[in-house]
């Protein structure tokens, strides 16, 4: 038989396999009659399948083609991510063999670094033992020039503390003498030792003492003499003195006035030269006051009352007495009287031999304790010795 002679049966797709029973397996086999089997039945459900099988294929193909452009795109994806990390991991290894070398630097650097720093620690050490040995240096000049100045002003002070003692001693000043104890005091506050803070006790006391030995009034008793010294002008004198036409005119004064040119009778009853010499009398009781003034500025109590005893006898002897001015000036000098200075003399010096005892004790202290005395010490020590 032909092909021309054979049904038309749908091609089988290439690669699909045949349906069993449109394989005849026995090719010898006569078919059977057209009449006996469905033909247009078979022939629609064989192209169905077909069409089944093809639309299968065809979605087989294309979910192949699109898994391999997928997998297309994501091999071009990693080459591209492989490229990128190919260069990122060359600038890694750029970077690393920089951070190397840089890393190589820095320890090379830290090693003349630690070179560096353990000259400098040795300057350093260096620094700190030259220091030290300067310290002890400046000290020690410290102490020189502070016992150095110390010695001068304990000698300060002592000169003062003599100056004062020899000017009461001479002159009987205690207002000088006093202030030349304080300026004794505020040298000594200057002193740094505090071995001679107790020495300022004994100059505040013999200062206290001179202080209280000086008249409270002196001033004014001085301007009181020196007011009596311009009022013994204005005093009048006894009435012995008077004119003798002040007496009572009678027959035998006017017989007297008329015999006075020719004779001139004068009665003696044992008064001194002042009564007939006014000015003379008036001298020397303002010699009297000087005298007087004299003796309370040295603070000479005997030599002031004898001036004063002077002058009031020769107001009584000389002056009117009578009169108020002369009674209020010898009141006057009655009151002056009662203010005389202090009788007992101030005993001074003390304060100076407790400063030279300090100041011998202090000089042989460092002797005692340390091999080598102090040169300011023994310069304090010398000044001590040798006195102004």
């Amino acid at each position: 038989m032909s092909n021309a002679d054979k049904p038309n049966e749908p091609a089988a797709p290439e690669g699909a396999h045949p349906d069993p029973a449109l394989v005849d397996p026995l090719p010898a086999r006569a078919p059977r009659p057209a009449a006996a089997r469905p033909a247009p039945r078979t022939r629609g459900g064989s192209l169905a399948l077909a069409l089944l099988l093809s639309l299968i294929a065809l979605a087989a193909s294309g979910y192949v083609g699109w898994r391999q452009w997928q997998q297309e795109q994501g091999r071009a994806a990693d080459s591209a991510g492989v490229s990128n990390l190919q260069q990122r991991v060359g600038t890694l290894e750029t970077t690393l063999a920089t951070l190397g070398d840089q890393r190589s630097s820095l320890n090379q650097r830290l090693d003349d670094a630690a070179q560096v720093n353990r000259s400098l620690r040795e300057e350093l050490l260096g620094q700190g033992e030259r220091t030290r040995q300067l310290e002890d240096a400046v000290a020690k000049l410290a102490e020189k020039s502070l016992s150095g100045h110390d010695a001068m002003l304990l000698d300060e002070t002592e000169s003062l503390l003599r100056m004062g003692a020899e000017r009461y001693t001479l002159f009987h000043d205690a207002q000088g003498a006093a202030a030349a104890y304080a300026l004794a005091d505020q040298t000594l506050a200057a002193v740094n030792d505090g071995a001679f803070g107790g020495l300022r006790q004994s100059i505040n006391a013999e200062r206290e003492a001179l202080a209280k030995s000086q008249p409270a009034s002196q001033a004014s008793a001085l301007q009181q003499l020196t007011a009596l010294r311009g009022e013994l002008a204005m005093l009048p004198l006894k009435p012995i003195d008077a004119p003798e036409a002040a007496a009572t005119q009678d027959v035998w004064s006017r017989i007297g006035h008329a015999l006075a040119g020719v004779i001139s009778v004068k009665r003696d009853n044992g008064a001194p030269l002042a009564v007939a010499d006014a000015r003379f009398a008036r001298e020397l009781a303002a010699l009297d006051l000087a005298q007087a003034q004299a003796a309370l500025l040295a603070y000479d109590s005997k030599a002031y009352l004898a001036a004063l005893q002077r002058v009031d006898a020769s107001l009584s002897s000389q002056f009117d007495g009578s009169a108020p001015s002369v009674r209020q000036a010898r009141d006057t000098l009655r009151q002056l009287a009662s203010q005389l200075p202090a009788n007992a003399p101030v005993q001074l010096g003390a304060a100076l031999a407790e400063l030279r005892n300090l100041r011998a004790v202090h000089a042989l202290s460092p002797a005692a304790t340390s091999s080598v005395p102090a040169p300011a010490h023994a310069g304090s020590a010398a000044t001590g010795g040798v006195r102004p």
